[in-house]
């Protein structure tokens, strides 16, 4: 009896043990056992490894699911058939900087080639208008060619925006100044509307050059024209004041440039990582002598980290973002400047319109929890916190002030061969700001 009592309690310490290290694979733990339980501790492991954390798609729901439900309820489930990558949905999305959106909308993801390496590549393209006046076209590309060995990615928007704009810096007022230094800085944050028909072409290629490891280069030309403000020329408006101490023209400029990047990434998927890594950090040369209005140098940086918090249920994750930008030299156009929303994606800062923050040197710093809340992974919820930071003209520096913006959300799941899914967040930030977002899938 008391041999038995030994080796209960031997069994609970090891298994308590191992339960607070937190360790997947039990079977490389070398913990101390009786001889007699040896054999059943090893069957024990075998069984553990047998239930190893694998996503079953067939084992969720999402709206394809929905519809046939809805429209064929006496059609079997075809989740065992291999599903299509093409999302093809209306472009509803809302926040403050656009107001209401309704559009179309399709989204393919596709692995190329049969090398089980090769990650997914993605692309969208996207018509729409929004309750603000803005008509937005774009079409871009996220592509793997087979065994990773190239790398394309590219972008190309032709659209009439209207953008907010609530000065530069990262909110600070300021004590003394001249009067345009005053309303450069806009302590009051009021929000002036910047009208301009926006054009931008973009594209890059990168070589692996190791294991997840590329280098690349391509081009970027953007060209705003007919851009127009309540007052462009006595220096009513930040953008004017900016625009007549930096020389650019009040209606129009371009910034074309050469684009120089280092990638690294092992993520598993672009759209909804649940493990993994990314890491890109890039410099943009303008140079007039390819159209650009003024010449100017800018360092990127962008960091992503994914971390599955469960074996059983993988999409329990906690990701984190960091994206910066930083110009070294030169001069950049007002609304190329880095800010709130300025990343590839415009996602960073929830909370916020898009540029409320901006500077010549700019940090976003995001964490997120995502978590399934039904068990067939149809609805998932998140928080999430950020924190921006900006210099100004009137002493400022980088890192010296933050901004915070926080919120939560739900993520309904569209297509799970893809883990393609459409976000709904509410985000709060400072100075009365808040709002609903609305997009398809993860902000980073």
């Amino acid at each position: 009896m008391r041999t038995k009592y030994i080796i209960l309690k031997n069994y609970l310490s090891n298994l308590l043990l191992l339960v607070f290290l937190s360790l997947p694979v039990f079977a490389n733990a070398q913990v101390l056992t009786p001889a007699d339980s040896l054999k059943a501790d090893s069957l024990r492991i075998k069984a553990l490894k047998a239930k190893a954390p694998v996503e079953n798609i067939n084992q969720q729901y999402d709206f394809g699911d929905l519809l046939r439900n809805v429209f064929n309820p006496k059609k079997k489930a075809d989740t065992l058939h291999k599903r299509s990558g093409i999302t093809v949905v209306p472009n509803i999305a809302a926040n403050p900087t656009i107001g209401a959106q309704i559009g179309i909308k399709a989204v393919v993801g596709k692995k190329l080639g049969n090398d089980p390496k090769t990650l997914l590549s993605v692309a969208a393209t996207s018509a729409s208008i929004t309750s603000k006046g803005i008509i937005y076209f774009y079409l871009n590309h996220n592509i793997f060619t087979p065994g990773n060995k190239w790398n394309l990615q590219g972008n190309m928007v032709v659209a009439k925006t209207v953008t907010p704009d609530h000065g530069l810096g990262i909110g600070q007022g300021i004590e003394g100044g001249s009067a345009a230094e005053k309303v450069l800085a806009n302590p009051g944050h009021k929000g002036y509307a910047i009208h301009s028909y926006y054009y931008n072409i973009r594209e890059k290629v990168y070589k692996e050059v190791a294991e997840g490891l590329f280098v690349g280069a391509g081009l970027s030309f953007e060209i705003r024209r007919n851009i127009t403000n309540k007052d462009t020329t006595n220096n009513a408006t930040p953008s004017s004041v900016y625009n007549n101490e930096h020389g650019f023209p009040q209606d129009h400029y371009a910034a074309d440039g050469f684009l120089f990047n280092i990638a690294y990434t092992t993520r598993d998927n672009p759209n909804r990582a649940y493990k993994g890594i990314y890491f890109d950090a890039g410099v943009r040369i303008n140079q007039t002598w390819i159209g650009s209005t003024k010449n100017s140098v800018q360092v990127t940086t962008d960091f992503r980290k994914y971390v599955s918090l469960s074996d059983i249920s993988p999409e329990t994750v906690l990701a984190f973002w960091n994206w910066g930008s930083y110009l070294v030299t030169g001069n950049v156009p007002y609304l190329e400047l880095p800010g709130t929303a300025r990343d590839g994606t415009s996602r960073s800062g929830r909370g916020y319109t898009s540029q409320y923050f901006k500077g010549t040197q700019f940090n976003d710093t995001e964490v997120e929890f995502r978590f399934p809340i039904l068990k067939n992974k149809f609805i998932s919820g998140v928080t999430f916190a950020s924190m921006q930071t900006a210099n100004d003209e009137h002493g400022t520096k980088l890192f010296q002030v933050f901004q915070p913006g926080y919120g939560a959300g739900l993520r309904v799941l569209f297509n799970k061969a893809t883990r393609t899914n459409l976000a709904l967040d509410y985000a709060f930030g400072k100075y009365g700001n808040k709002g609903f977002f609305l997009n398809l899938n993860e902000s980073f």
